[in-house]
């Protein structure tokens, strides 16, 4: 059975959803209703590299072999106004220099830790969902109100439910042996084998991480600019499966439930492209190696707070030149419009 595609949610009419959720509140006994922050609402999605249920012939396809350390690949925070009438989402480096409140239990091993430094994508590796959270409010002064994690097959079983595939796009040639990449300039649409090599390429543009946050925030601009184009959501039924699917199973501290996946979606559902933002948080360079944790990103102190208070106080980002550039070009602060990232 084909279910009906996960961000057509954002075109369905709010008395379905609203009906919807109610019902899938009470069918898995989760609240429909989100928090209410006087000053928008932050979610904290992350994609981890767990290959839990992906098969032998994908992993050989797509190459997704090597073991997975359950670590945080992508990181984004998100911001929903108030009137969720805006929605800015702000990339954090999975390489960020953070520190991991303690004591906490190393989910690994089961030793207790006092607070230490480390990258921060070790963080959902080591405490999961609840040491993520809490790390990310220490680095930007923000309440993380929800948590959202997606790992390799939830990307892929997404993707694979967007009719005729999602546009990736290139004005030049985009070629990592690492993921299988293998671009050719132009626009073409691809499925969620294809899709996650694209989002998890480091070497195909010689800019690194920061390369590949960008093609992270192009592709969700697109999946969505994909989905909303469809048809209505019609089938309660269908719309539970996807929306369980979407969420999955796994407990999270500060979970996104599948009921306030859906309530979410209908209070988004006018929020166009144009009303979306991007970025990357402001980076200082490089950090010389620190022990425990290796090659580490530094922020820009000024320009992250500067981020981080806009967030907190529910207005727009602050725009480019009010940050001053960093030593590393290709980690340059430069917010962006969805419908400027959109493929055509």
């Amino acid at each position: 059975m084909r279910f009906p595609r996960p961000w057509r949610l954002l075109a369905a009419p709010a008395a379905l959803l609203a009906l919807a959720s109610g019902a899938l509140a009470s069918a898995l006994g989760g609240p429909a209703e989100l928090p209410v922050p006087a000053r928008g609402l932050n979610l904290l999605v992350v994609g981890t590299d767990s290959r839990a249920g992906v098969t032998a012939a994908e992993k050989k396809r797509f190459l997704l072999g090597g073991a997975d350390c359950d670590c945080a690949d992508a990181i984004m925070l998100v911001h929903f106004s108030a009137g969720y009438d805006r929605i800015s989402v702000v990339s954090l480096p999975r390489d960020s220099l953070a520190e991991l409140p303690g004591p906490h239990t190393d989910l690994r091993t089961g030793a207790v830790h006092d607070a230490h430094l480390a990258k921060l994508n070790a963080a959902h590796a080591e405490g999961g969902s609840e040491l993520t959270v809490e790390t990310v409010e220490a680095l930007t002064g923000l309440t993380v109100h929800r948590f959202l994690a997606i790992d390799f097959r939830r990307f892929m079983d997404t993707v694979d439910r967007v009719d005729g595939g999602v546009p990736i796009c290139t004005e030049k040639p985009l070629k990592d042996p690492s993921t299988g990449l293998d671009l050719a300039p132009g626009t073409r649409r691809v499925g969620g084998g294809e899709g996650l090599q694209y989002v998890r390429s480091r070497k195909a543009d010689g800019e690194m991480d920061f390369g590949r946050i960008r093609k992270q925030q192009r592709f969700v601009v697109n999946t969505l600019a994909r989905i909303r184009s469809g048809g209505i959501l019609a089938d309660p039924a269908e719309l539970r499966a996807l929306a369980a699917t979407l969420r999955g199973t796994a407990s999270a501290a500060r979970g996104l439930s599948v009921a306030e996946l859906l309530r979410l979606a209908d209070r988004t559902r006018l929020v166009g492209p144009s009303r979306t933002e991007f970025a990357t948080v402001p980076v200082r360079g490089f950090n010389p190696p620190v022990a425990g944790a290796g090659s580490t990103v530094g922020w820009d102190g000024e320009g992250a707070a500067k981020v981080f208070a806009r967030l907190r106080a529910d207005r727009p980002l602050p725009p480019a030149d009010s940050v001053a550039p960093g030593s590393l070009s290709v980690a340059r602060y430069a917010p962006a419009r969805g419908s400027s990232l959109i493929c055509p």
